[in-house]
């Protein structure tokens, strides 16, 4: 996996007599203690399996499989409950994470991955669909309420506070009386669908930005081209 950092083993032989001893017992090489430092947490939000792929609410792992396309890296199983990717988000560190224990209860995982990588809560970014957003449209902050979003309001929970960044991938309100539960676990609509990929792009490039030039740029950046 490019660009990918091995977490040091405690008490892992020497590769040759010459080498250098290994890292002692819960202690990373200099190199490795580095990578650690900037390591982000990337999570997508959504609902596993194939009935959901398509839905609005799905949007956060359409986002997160695109980033891991983009750093030729693969999703595995993971015990905390998560499909996890370590790769390389515009050259920076990072884990990209799908929770699989569906949106309502999305913050156990992600609370488990943030302990098992030892990253703190600012380093911890979060795709996700916003109703309260018009199709197409990006918006990026850190904090706030969860806004009637059951997996944003199960983070907060889990972590302990809402101070994580939020990417907001605007889905629109649901037409006429439609209920917003049954709004977001339906499928984009046809004329949604053609511009879908280019929202993606988008909201892949927000990430990105935000990891390498920081959130006030990125929201001068994507706010402004909404």
């Amino acid at each position: 996996m490019r660009g990918l950092l091995r977490w040091a083993r405690a008490g892992r032989a020497s590769a040759s007599p010459g080498a250098a001893a290994a890292a002692p017992a819960g202690e990373a090489s200099g190199e490795e203690a580095a990578v650690e430092a900037e390591r982000w947490l990337v999570v997508g939000l959504g609902n596993p399996g194939p009935t959901y792929a398509g839905n609005r609410h799905n949007v956060g792992f359409m986002v997160a499989d695109l980033l891991a396309e983009r750093g030729g890296a693969r999703f595995k199983a993971h015990k905390a409950r998560a499909e996890t990717a370590e790769t390389r988000v515009a050259g920076v560190p990072a884990v990209l994470a799908k929770p699989r224990s569906y949106m309502n209860l999305s913050g156990g995982p992600v609370a488990a991955l943030s302990r098992f990588y030892r990253i703190p809560l600012e380093r911890i970014l979060v795709v996700h669909d916003e109703l309260d957003i018009p199709f197409a449209a990006l918006r990026l902050k850190r904090g706030g309420g969860a806004g009637g979003h059951n997996g944003l309001r199960s983070l907060t929970s889990s972590l302990g506070a809402p101070d994580y960044l939020r990417v907001r991938v605007g889905v629109g309100r649901p037409p006429g009386r439609m209920d917003a539960a049954a709004y977001v676990l339906k499928d984009f609509s046809g004329t949604e669908r053609k511009d879908l990929g280019v929202v993606l792009e988008r909201a892949a490039d927000a990430v990105e930005t935000v990891l390498t030039e920081g959130l006030e740029k990125a929201q001068n950046t994507f706010h402004a081209s909404a």
